[in-house]
């Protein structure tokens, strides 16, 4: 039971969560760009007087890991350990993919997804963080969030998935699914976003389990290297 503010900036969103003993309390969110490193201090200090929260009352910082944009996973997550060393609380780190999955877990609890009770039952969720061209961040997971795979950087072709697709439905959403959708017509996408709302009830289960990240040593989980590509501009 804990009082967790929860960051997601892996993505275009933009997304801080307040919890408590994992009951969301409160939320703010952008998709207005990647201008994470002014917004998220701005939606925490909202986030904070809104709900009368005071810094020194939170438990811990929790943060979506990745995979997802370099930039806007080290904004978050130097943002959160800048907290937590202020505050001296621990740090909870959450991959971004399981995160995902849990805010299209929620949105299909809460009637909003365009997909029956039937499909969803039989499917397998595929949640999908874009990585430029046809290149996404992917996962498999049950219906009920539990992993079935491990993460991959998957360049979609045709036979992207196959053995997933082969046994069954694949839903597809996050912000790299779009793109997905007719490479594989026979998968079911739907629109779900990142938001740090899927990271509170797995924030809470890290706190309760005394799951904690060095601060020291912590870093986002980028799967891929960072590519340095150089200026086509002539310098004078």
């Amino acid at each position: 039971m804990a009082l967790i503010l929860s960051i997601e900036t892996g993505t275009d969103i933009c997304s801080v969560a307040l919890a408590n003993d994992g009951e969301l309390m409160a939320l703010r969110e952008s998709d207005e760009g990647r201008d994470h490193a002014k917004k998220v201090a701005l939606f925490v200090d909202e986030l904070l007087r809104e709900t009368g929260v005071q810094p020194t009352d939170l438990d811990a910082i929790a943060v979506g890991k990745g995979p997802g944009s370099y930039t806007g996973l080290r904004i978050g997550v130097s943002f959160a350990k800048g907290m937590c060393y202020a505050l001296n609380i621990p740090l909870i780190s959450v991959g971004s993919l399981d995160a995902l999955t849990e805010v299209a877990r929620e949105d299909f609890d809460a009637g909003i997804l365009d997909i029956e009770d039937d499909e969803w039952c039989a499917s397998r969720l595929c949640p999908m963080v874009d990585a430029r061209r046809m290149e996404v961040y992917a996962q498999i997971f049950d219906n009920e969030c539990k992993p079935l795979s491990d993460v991959v950087a998957e360049v979609v072709t045709e036979e992207s998935f196959k053995e997933w697709r082969s046994s069954g439905k694949l839903v597809i959403f996050g912000n790299g699914a779009a793109k997905c959708s007719e490479v594989l017509p026979d998968a079911i996408c739907v629109g779900v976003s990142p938001s740090a709302r899927g990271i509170v009830r797995l924030a809470e289960e890290a706190f309760n389990a005394g799951k904690f990240e060095d601060l020291a040593y912590f870093e986002p989980f980028y799967l891929k290297e960072f590519l340095v590509i150089p200026s086509k501009k002539k310098l004078l």
